[in-house]
């Protein structure tokens, strides 16, 4: 019953809320409501005061209204104040005044009403001068509250310019605001952080398109080129209109694997959307029984050691930067060379280690390796776009992974990525599983 009450009321509380009036008070009061913050800050700061000092006065009034214990009384000739009476004035009445009872009564009476009407008196000047008082220090603090509000807000109005001044075009101006390490400062430096990032972002994002709009435009060429060479060519043959096409064929599929990989780059560097339970010593396993045969091609050697190594992530994604690693490392090779790989354990983190020996790479050159179509020796028609190692680097970042590379001693390259570990509570640590290895043979 109560709470078929309770419904009902907070039913009808939302019907109110919700109907043409409450629409209509939400709309004053919105319309009401200053939208300048140092208005805002103006009337916040004089309501305050105003606020405080009517507790204060009403705090005094209080005090002051109280009641005293200093009267004045009249006592007649043979009365003598006993341990009984107040203490205060006392008025004796002098010999023939009349009846002493009779005066005594009627002085203690007078001056009862007179004490009470100056107490009121007194009570109400009070009342009046503190209302007055109250009244010009409201007006003087809103006063000020507007010239403090001004003076705090001086520097907010100084970032806005500064922001409104930036663009796309002059991107690299930086607020830089100086004055003591405050609030406004740390939000000017986060601000100006925040501007560097973007800077970042737009540079690579320019690069990116010039590089994608040659690496595309090369083949679009080529293809018009074949196509122009059969239509104008009267003399040509089925074999040689067979050949074009077969080098069509091939250009479209350079392009498709060339759109497959721009594809994937984009979607890691938007993130992961679902991730589930994965163990990296798998995909690393699976990956190298479909990477067999391309390391046999190429003639290198693979050794790798796992261990249980579960982590969140996409399974899909972390297929696809284990490969673009194996192929990397195997592609970039040298004869009778090797590929190591290692997937561990290591301070609550999940480690895939994958390490090769090849050519020198200079060590200012290994950062540029990871960046869109950077490679360190371009050979035409390779099908290879300069984009593996940077969806590596966005797949990694998608998963909260930290990456590192360093050239190797001798030559080769060593990349290793961490990710966090998912450890179940009271799991232990069971150490290497014994290595494995595959050779291939040239």
């Amino acid at each position: 019953m109560a709470t078929t009450l309770r419904t009902r009321i907070r039913v009808r509380a939302q019907a109110c809320l919700s109907g043409p009036g409450a629409a209509r008070v939400r709309a004053l009061v919105r319309l009401l409501t200053p939208r300048r913050v140092r208005v805002r800050f103006a009337m916040l700061f004089g309501l305050l005061f105003i606020a405080s000092g009517a507790v204060l006065l009403g705090i005094t009034y209080l005090l002051v209204n109280r009641p005293t214990h200093n009267v004045v009384t009249a006592v007649h000739e043979e009365g003598v104040p006993g341990s009984g009476s107040a203490p205060g004035t006392v008025i004796r009445p002098g010999p023939g005044s009349g009846s002493p009872q009779d005066l005594t009564v009627w002085l203690n009476d007078q001056l009862r009403r007179q004490t009470e009407h100056l107490h009121d008196a007194q009570m109400h000047e009070l009342l009046v001068q503190s209302g007055t008082a109250l009244a010009i220090m409201a007006a003087i603090s809103i006063v000020l509250s507007w010239l403090l509000a001004r003076r705090v807000l001086r520097p907010m109005r100084t970032l806005n310019a500064g922001i409104a001044r930036i663009s796309a075009s002059n991107v690299h101006e930086r607020l830089a605001v100086a004055g003591p390490r405050d609030e406004i400062s740390e939000l000017a430096d986060s601000i100006d952080g925040l501007l560097a990032r973007l800077e970042a972002a737009l540079e690579s994002h320019k690069r990116f398109v010039a590089n994608a709009a040659h690496e595309l435009r090369t083949p679009l060429t080529v293809e018009r080129a074949l196509l122009e060479e059969s239509l104008l060519d009267r003399d040509a043959t089925a074999a040689s209109f067979r050949e074009n096409f077969e080098r069509l064929l091939r250009i479209s599929t350079h392009q498709g694997a060339l759109l497959e990989s721009l594809l994937t780059l984009a979607v890691s560097e938007r993130g992961v959307e679902r991730t589930e339970p994965v163990d990296l010593a798998e995909i690393n396993e699976s990956v190298l029984l479909t990477q067999l045969p391309e390391t046999l091609r190429h003639g290198v050697r693979i050794e790798y050691r796992t261990e249980p190594t579960p982590v969140a992530g996409d399974t899909a994604l972390l297929e696809r930067l284990v490969a673009n690693l194996v192929h990397n490392a195997a592609y970039y090779n040298v004869p009778d060379g090797s590929v190591d790989i290692t997937v561990r354990r290591h301070d609550r983190r999940a480690v895939l280690t994958v390490s090769n020996t090849g050519p020198e790479v200079p060590s200012d050159r290994v950062d540029q390796l990871f960046e869109p179509f950077q490679r360190m020796y371009r050979t035409a028609g390779d099908g290879h776009h300069g984009l593996g190692l940077s969806i590596v680097r966005a797949i990694a970042a998608a998963h909260d992974a930290t990456l590192t590379a360093r050239a190797r001693p001798g030559g080769g390259l060593v990349v290793e990525v961490s990710f966090p570990l998912l450890v179940k509570a009271g799991e232990r640590y069971e150490g290497w599983s014994q290595p494995r290895a595959a050779t291939a043979s040239k």
